[in-house]
């Protein structure tokens, strides 16, 4: 299939626009969440030193493509900051027609129907007794993996036909900018600095995130 400028050109601007605030979301709350868990820390900084080595500043090995997707436990932390703090808390669809879901609901012509995927990564039901701790591990299997979750369990990315088009590109992106972050400082929350969701269409931080940056020692 071949596609004139004009179509390449709006795709590529798509996938900027959209990944521009979403990773902007995923990666504050992940941040806040690595920052608040010195023990997921510890374990993310031996991932890293274990595949890229302890070197930094002008030593440091740049990371590329290809060397992120080693990062298993990293990805991990980042999917399971994306359950509990998704991106896009509300997903809204419309039906244009009479309609029957998988489940035996009948959905009427021009209903709105609205997934709480921020309440959908909390549910007991669906994740466990312990879905309200941060805990990359359950991404990862006894062989030291990554498990594949169905997108319609892991919805941060929506489902099926309408899954985002950036999502392998977002997991690259995010997993660089982690890893070369946290290499090379150390990243401390300000005490009592109040971390509330805002309330719009992206989960951002309400008041930021106000932290303390200090520069690793090795």
């Amino acid at each position: 299939m071949v596609h004139d400028d004009k179509f390449l050109r709006d795709a590529v601007f798509n996938l900027f626009v959209a990944g521009r605030d979403t990773i902007t979301s995923g990666l504050t709350w992940f941040f806040w969440l690595v920052a608040t868990h010195p023990l997921v820390e510890a374990k993310i900084l031996e991932e890293i030193e274990k595949v890229f080595g302890a070197a930094v500043g002008e030593k440091c090995k740049i990371l590329g493509m290809e060397d992120v997707k080693k990062l298993v436990y990293l990805h991990g932390a980042l999917c399971e900051g994306l359950r509990l703090f998704p991106p896009v808390p509300i997903e809204r669809k419309q039906s244009l027609k009479r309609d029957t879901l998988p489940s035996g609901h009948c959905v009427n012509p021009n209903t709105i129907i609205l997934l709480f995927t921020y309440a959908m990564g909390r549910f007991e039901e669906i994740w466990g007794k312990d879905c309200l701790e941060f805990k990359p591990e359950r991404w990862i299997s006894e062989k030291g993996e990554t498990i594949h979750v169905p997108s319609y369990k892991f919805i941060s990315f929506n489902a099926g036909p309408r899954t985002c088009l950036g999502k392998d590109l977002s997991f690259i992106q995010m997993k660089m900018v982690a890893s070369t972050i946290l290499r090379n400082y150390r990243i401390q929350v300000v005490e009592n600095h109040p971390t509330t969701p805002a309330h719009s269409i992206v989960l951002l931080m309400k008041h930021g995130l106000k932290v303390i940056i200090t520069k690793r020692q090795f």
